[in-house]
């Protein structure tokens, strides 16, 4: 991807899978996801492997170092810009990630994580367009290497308070937890079905709620038709993460995936660019279809928050990261 805002730009924070914790080796013990020299290495390794394959174009070169929809998201993009730019990343500008906060959950057994609430060099610091990176490392076991699941790029308003312990450490959101509006591990299913029949009405309105959808309704193109399916990724590395706020609410990462078919009148064809192109199967005859990965980055209120607006109450979605992963010709 060149770079990671247009190609992965915005999200952040940390909860158990879907499924609960995951033991290895019998261990129960509460203990911290990572120490703050393992985090501070788990983001510089990750800065090196991603700009060596922002330079090269080749996703080989960060293929250990990213997961979930945010690995998907970036191998997908350096396969397509790989494939119509052979000798890699003219414009390559490093990619520094700094001035970063470390927020540490403790937990039981195995996936451990950590979020990195850092500043990037594709901002402007101070003004309205600055902006906060939050980047999510998992690891997956202890001879496993710490990877980069989640990210998300926010004002820096919107990075909350955090519940944190008398020894600085971050409480995580269990996966079903009841008191939130919506538990984490219904996240996924929830924005999927909302996106596709308006139900269940959880999301506060706004651009990646009923803006979206309304953008589907009115979407017109004279000799073609749209057709889409949303569809939930809930387990193993699109598990959501999440973090307890001050608020009493909490801060979640979670994925989902989306397609979209475009269907074209005889004797018209879809458009493929040079990104569709790269990743295409089968040809484009009368219908394309693209398969995308998003992430989004949600505040989650309490279950028992109070009303007196329509969103109050409400799931609000702070960031989301598309990216295209596939197509697919007929």
């Amino acid at each position: 991807m060149g770079r990671l805002t247009a190609g992965v730009a915005t999200a952040a924070m940390v909860c158990a899978a879907a499924s609960g914790c995951v033991t290895v080796h019998g261990e129960r013990e509460v203990l911290p996801g990572a120490s703050r020299a393992e985090a501070e290495q788990a983001l510089q390794d990750f800065l090196t492997a991603y700009n060596a394959a922002d330079k090269a174009f080749d996703p080989a070169l960060d293929a250990d170092r990213v997961t979930g929809s945010l690995g998907a998201i970036n191998q997908a993009g350096l396969k397509a810009r790989q494939t119509y730019n052979p000798d890699g990343n003219k414009a390559h500008e490093p990619l520094v990630l700094d001035d970063t906060t470390y927020v540490i959950p403790k937990k039981a057994g195995w996936p451990r994580w950590f979020l990195a609430d850092t500043d990037s060099n594709r901002d402007e610091d101070g003004g309205k367009l600055d902006t906060r990176w939050l980047v999510a490392f998992v690891r997956s076991g202890p001879d496993a290497l710490w990877k980069a699941s989640y990210l998300a790029v926010v004002p820096p308003s919107q990075v909350p308070d955090f519940v944190l312990d008398g020894d600085g450490f971050a409480t995580p959101v269990e996966p079903r937890d009841g008191g939130l509006a919506v538990p984490p591990a219904e996240l996924s299913t929830a924005y999927t079905g909302y996106l596709s029949d308006g139900e269940p009405d959880v999301f506060a309105p706004g651009p990646a709620t009923s803006g979206w959808r309304e953008s589907r309704r009115t979407e017109q193109r004279a000799g073609f038709s749209y057709q889409y399916v949303d569809q939930p990724l809930t387990s193993a590395a699109f598990a959501p993460l999440g973090l307890r706020t001050e608020d009493g609410g909490a801060l979640v990462f979670f994925s989902s995936r989306h397609f979209e078919r475009q269907t074209a009148a005889k004797g018209l064809k879809p458009e493929v660019n040079a990104d569709v192109k790269a990743l295409l199967s089968g040809e484009v005859d009368s219908s394309l279809t693209k398969e995308r990965l998003s992430s989004q980055l949600v505040h989650v209120p309490r279950r028992d928050a109070g009303s007196g607006s329509p969103a109050a109450g409400k799931v609000r979605v702070l960031n989301r990261l598309p990216g295209l992963v596939a197509a697919k010709g007929e």
